[in-house]
């Protein structure tokens, strides 16, 4: 018989593995993959479209009937360089209760606690299958969920609940903001300052957008919140811009302005209405430029979307994790998560996963052992209730 490894050996494997966003995760989805054929489970990848170096990967454990729990991961994790670590980032080191390393916490702290539970799984006599989902490219817009859901369905009978396992100290989380990306490219005419009404300024008039997205913050501040929208901290959809680059000399119109604008939505908002406002006032400012120089544009491009999550009357992922953690506080977050997808895709959705999101993206980023034994503890209830 195949050696069942620890959640603690399998950690220390899925860390090993430098799934920066940038870089390959096929030799970790690789490895999950021989461990579970290993013990004769069934998994499928599901190739990046585009990077043949990326891949996700679904499994099924349990009867094969429609009803299952999906455990989901994403194997990605943000860079270190530049980040003082006091340990190497792709080894566990634990210390003082700590277990450091990037990932670790966000997220394969869940990641390896899910692999164990699928293989825990398959040699107990679940009555309710389960079934793990490993994503790409969370780290860099979520864009490899709504894909991973596709082949799972195509592979294996549907399920109908997911545990996103976002560290949550181990407590449920049933709402997030949904986000929504544009790279904005401001394309002027060159002249000399002195002439400046002749030309056409990209960082001027780029910053009438961005203008215009303190406007919006303003008065999305002032309007009095809705039910949703005030678990919220903040309890208003935000726009912001984070980055800007452009323009040749500070006597020339600059010809171009680069920059990003992303909106953090709250979900009982419409996005596309967003989306409408925001052209509506991108093409008022390029009616400006064109009035000068005809060919001046601007252009946008997409480059995220994550889909809001919204607390559920009486979601069965809910239910379940409270059931199983003795939890009944209330939580929602500003930050984004696949979860999401996984709602909008029919799903009853939940995160909860070990450790605290403020050691996310952190240098010397860590799980605490407590929390990692709690994770463990809840996969254990979790497949007794699938029995």
């Amino acid at each position: 018989m195949a050696e069942r490894l620890s959640p603690r050996a399998i950690l220390d494997k899925l860390v090993s593995f430098p799934t920066v966003s940038s870089d390959t995760n096929l030799p970790l989805i690789e490895w999950v993959q021989d461990y579970l054929t290993s013990h004769g489970i069934e998994s499928h990848q599901h190739p990046h479209e585009t990077d043949p170096a990326k891949a996700g990967l679904v499994a099924h454990v349990g009867p094969d009937i429609e009803g299952a729990i999906v455990l989901s991961g994403h194997t990605d994790v943000v860079p270190v360089e530049g980040q003082p670590w006091s340990t190497d980032p792709f080894e566990v080191v634990e210390k003082d209760g700590k277990l450091f390393g990037r990932g670790t916490c966000d997220m394969k702290g869940f990641d390896a606690l899910a692999v164990w539970a699928i293989v825990e799984g398959h040699y107990s006599d679940l009555k309710r299958p389960l079934q793990l989902a490993l994503s790409y490219d969370e780290e860099i817009g979520c864009t490899g969920a709504a894909p991973l859901i596709e082949t799972m369905n195509k592979h294996f009978p549907r399920g109908s609940s997911t545990i996103v396992g976002e560290p949550s100290m181990m407590g449920a989380v049933t709402g997030h903001k949904g986000g929504q990306g544009f790279n904005v490219h401001v394309r002027g005419f060159e002249v000399h300052s002195s002439l400046m009404h002749t030309g056409v300024n990209a960082i001027m008039y780029g910053a009438k957008l961005i203008e215009w997205a303190n406007e919006m913050n303003a008065e999305n501040r002032a309007k009095e919140a809705g039910p949703v929208a005030a678990t919220f901290e903040p309890s208003w959809t935000t726009v912001h811009v984070g980055m800007i680059e452009g323009g040749t000399a500070h006597n020339i119109t600059a010809l171009d302005c680069h920059f990003g604008l992303d909106f953090r939505i709250v979900p009982d908002e419409s996005r596309d209405d967003w989306i409408a406002r925001f052209k509506a006032k991108v093409a008022e400012v390029e009616a400006e430029m064109q009035a000068v120089v005809p060919e001046s544009h601007i252009a946008l491009q997409e480059k995220f979307y994550v889909p809001g999550l919204m607390p559920e009357e009486a979601g069965e992922a809910e239910a379940l994790v409270r059931q199983l953690t003795g939890d009944n506080a209330s939580r929602v977050v500003s930050y984004g998560t696949e979860g999401g997808h996984f709602q909008d895709a029919g799903y009853s959705t939940v995160i909860c996963g070990p450790g605290d999101i403020a050691q996310a993206h952190q240098p010397d980023e860590f799980l605490s052992v407590a929390q990692f034994e709690a994770g463990k503890g809840f996969m254990q209830k979790l497949i007794v209730a699938c029995s």
